[in-house]
């Protein structure tokens, strides 16, 4: 059963999220802290007590924008411990995902939020910890790729993306409407819609090739125009790139 500790300096939603830790099968306790300092006074001594003594948490449950000390603030200090705290982030900003992760954070929940959506920061959580055994889960829908905006998630086709942007272990999907931040790395990406005319320009980009509208030689480099954007192509794909173009239909 984890241990949990939830840190909101709004106290309804501090609230909302104990309760809803709290009804949680896997969640054995969860207080609530009003601020990242009182929070960290709290970890102190859960670390002093030990893994098992009685003011232990396995999971902190922690919003970003607080006044003085922040989310992130605290994150970074926790990753001077020898044993922390799991940390999952729940805040109603998507801007700060990619600093997130990079601090080992287990999820990114986004307010406001929704049982279904903690459930599974939870989930990740107790089997990180041992709490909980593996749930299978099914095959995702190869046609489409679900993101989360404000709390609400929505499935983005597969064909309507044009480009991906490497954002450290985050992709960025860009659609003619709009862009989505993902958590998932561009090389899997590549991998897995390879077959789907994607193809890698550069470290950083991935391409769909029936959103090419044009190749661009200046001075020996070679840059495409998709959409209104115009992306650069590294030397080692150019030549790829060239003789997929040439053959597409």
């Amino acid at each position: 059963m984890l241990r949990a500790l939830a840190v909101d300096d709004e106290r309804p939603s501090l609230e909302e999220l104990v309760y809803l830790l709290n009804a949680d099968p896997r969640v054995g306790t969860a207080e609530g802290a009003g601020d990242a300092t009182e929070a960290l006074r709290r970890i102190t001594r859960a670390l002093e007590s030990g893994p098992h003594g009685p003011e232990a948490i396995d999971v902190v449950f922690l919003d970003i924008n607080m006044p003085g000390l922040d989310g992130l603030d605290l994150a970074r200090l926790l990753t001077g411990f020898a044993r922390p705290p799991l940390v999952v982030f729940v805040t109603a900003h998507e801007d700060f995902a990619v600093q997130a992760f990079d601090l080992k954070a287990v999820d990114y929940v986004l307010k406001p939020v929704r049982g279904e959506r903690l459930a599974e920061a939870v989930r990740r959580a107790a089997e990180l910890r041992g709490a909980a055994p593996r749930i299978p889960v099914s095959e995702p829908d190869p046609d489409h790729l679900p993101v989360e905006l404000g709390g609400v998630t929505r499935f983005v086709a597969v064909d309507d993306i044009t480009h991906v942007e490497a954002q450290g272990d985050y992709a960025r999907l860009h659609t003619a409407r709009g862009s989505h931040l993902v958590r998932i790395p561009v090389s899997t990406l590549e991998e897995r819609w390879r077959a789907r005319g994607f193809v890698r320009i550069h470290r950083r980009h991935l391409v769909a090739l029936r959103h090419i509208g044009e190749l661009r030689l200046d001075a020996g480099t070679v840059s495409v125009v998709v959409g209104a954007e115009e992306l650069q192509v590294s030397r080692r794909h150019a030549r790829e790139l060239r003789d997929l173009l040439m053959r597409r239909p």
